[in-house]
């Protein structure tokens, strides 16, 4: 069991944050649905990204300094986008839905 879907962590996550939406409500595994993958990881390739890369060891120090760099308000834009995303895949019936964004 992932450990954000632990018991422990969901009732943390229930009595912590009022709108926690509960594990058995959570959309199947879709990027489109996912802030991490629709918005914080394309941030980071921005950063990472923004010169050619020369070894393993340059990658991982763009990789540290990208990841430190996000802010809370970039996490709290990508979660507000969150509604946008769902009624884009409703509307899609479930498939691919950034199109229709």
């Amino acid at each position: 069991m992932p450990a954000h879907r632990a018991p422990d962590t969901v009732a943390l996550l229930a009595r912590a944050a009022p709108l926690f939406i509960d594990p058995d409500l959570w959309p199947p595994n879709s990027p489109d649905l996912n802030p991490m993958d629709y918005k914080v990881w394309g941030v980071m390739q921005e950063r990472v990204y923004q010169t050619s890369i020369h070894n393993v060891d340059d990658l991982k120090r763009r990789l540290i300094a990208a990841w430190s760099g996000i802010q809370q308000s970039d996490n709290d834009k990508a979660i507000d986008q969150w509604r946008i995303w769902l009624r884009a895949c409703v509307k899609a019936n479930g498939r691919h839905s950034e199109h229709l964004l």
